[in-house]
């Protein structure tokens, strides 16, 4: 048996994932980290993206996240994500929808505030589908 670490996910509604892992990996904001035992603690901000947690032996845990944070302590992985579902249960339809609005709102927007919240409904619904695709591309649909 390999070294691991244990790593929780939590939302403000539910914890998704506890358990222990291999590696685990995330969109950090200055870029995808990739967290292994042993690794000095760390805490930083989470973009929409893909989270990983590589089980010993196993397929890897994907799962989508809207933002958050991660924090690396000498035996733990905590990720406190705004949002997290797993890459099997993501509604690509809700998710396309979700992407066509935000590009509508794009084009429509009068202010600056509706500008940023707009860009941002945008990246976390452009990600979530980046998500689901490439969980269906691994097969693992």
């Amino acid at each position: 048996m390999g070294m691991t670490i244990h790593v929780d996910v939590v939302s403000a509604e539910r914890q998704i994932y506890s358990g222990t892992s291999e590696m685990v990996a995330a969109p950090a904001e200055m870029g995808e980290v990739g967290i292994m035992p042993g690794h000095s603690p760390l805490i930083t901000r989470l973009t929409p993206g893909e989270v990983r947690v590589q089980h010993e032996g196993r397929d890897a845990e994907v799962l989508f996240v809207s933002g958050g944070f991660l924090e690396v302590q000498p035996s733990v992985v905590t990720i406190l994500a705004d949002t997290v579902e797993r890459a099997p249960d993501i509604d690509a339809a809700a998710a396309e929808a979700a992407k066509r609005r935000a590009e509508q709102a794009l084009e429509e927007q009068t202010s600056d505030m509706e500008l940023a919240r707009a860009k941002a409904e945008l990246m976390e619904a452009t990600a979530r589908l980046r998500v689901y695709r490439r969980h269906r591309e691994r097969g693992q649909a």
